[in-house]
């Protein structure tokens, strides 16, 4: 599996495009910037097959709409419980001065341990609420890479003063899913630098020993 990060809209949002051996590829969490994205995908020569969300926010499902439409490919993901935020979009674009978005529902939710397939490559599922209520991971395990979405960063955590954040519930989802899977797991957060599993639970101040 080969992959890479675009960031995308003002937010700076990482959209992850990755692929197989055979150039089969998808987009996660394409906030914005089809044109770009798509050009990208043209430029190394894949063919694109879905389009993989971990939550309803504007930043990381701006584009998706627009990438079904002119591929005709299938919106995977998030979990279904974020269905209110993605019935929102239009007043998600209106408060944060993106340009105007549609309401939509996806072609196929996702639950914490199905698994997704993307050419030769297997993406397990996990649901990590607290951040907005069905965010999902998708994880890699051969290539040890995880994509958290906004549940983890460098050095912080996700945002649960949004309508049914829960912080103790983002807790629980970052020390008993993604942490148990191993200190030398890399993840891509939904914005910023890369990090470990492994660095933030030695370092990380909200999920740390410092945390306790």
């Amino acid at each position: 599996m080969e992959f890479t990060i675009l960031p995308v809209t003002p937010y700076q949002q990482n959209c992850s495009l990755l692929w197989d051996a055979a150039g089969r590829a998808a987009l996660i969490d394409p906030g914005g910037e089809a044109p770009r994205l798509l050009a990208e995908v043209a430029r190394r020569d894949l063919k694109l097959q879905s389009i993989l969300l971990t939550h309803g926010h504007l930043d990381h499902v701006g584009a998706a709409l627009e990438l079904r439409a002119a591929l005709g490919i299938p919106i995977i993901g998030p979990q279904r419980e974020e269905q209110f935020w993605l019935d929102s979009l239009p007043q998600q674009a209106e408060l944060f001065g993106f340009p105007p978005a549609q309401a939509f529902t996806p072609d196929q939710w996702l639950a914490d341990g199905d698994r997704v397939e993307v050419g030769s490559v297997r993406l397990d599922v996990l649901h990590c609420p607290g951040h907005t209520p069905g965010h999902v991971v998708f994880y890699q395990p051969e290539a040890r890479l995880a994509f958290v979405g906004d549940v983890l960063f460098k050095g912080s955590i996700g945002r649960t003063d949004f309508p049914r954040g829960d912080h103790a519930a983002l807790l629980a989802a970052i020390r008993t899913k993604l942490f148990p899977l191993g200190d030398d797991v890399r993840f891509v957060p939904g914005h910023g630098a890369m990090s470990t599993f492994g660095h933030e639970r030695r370092e990380n101040p909200f999920v740390g020993p410092a945390s306790d």
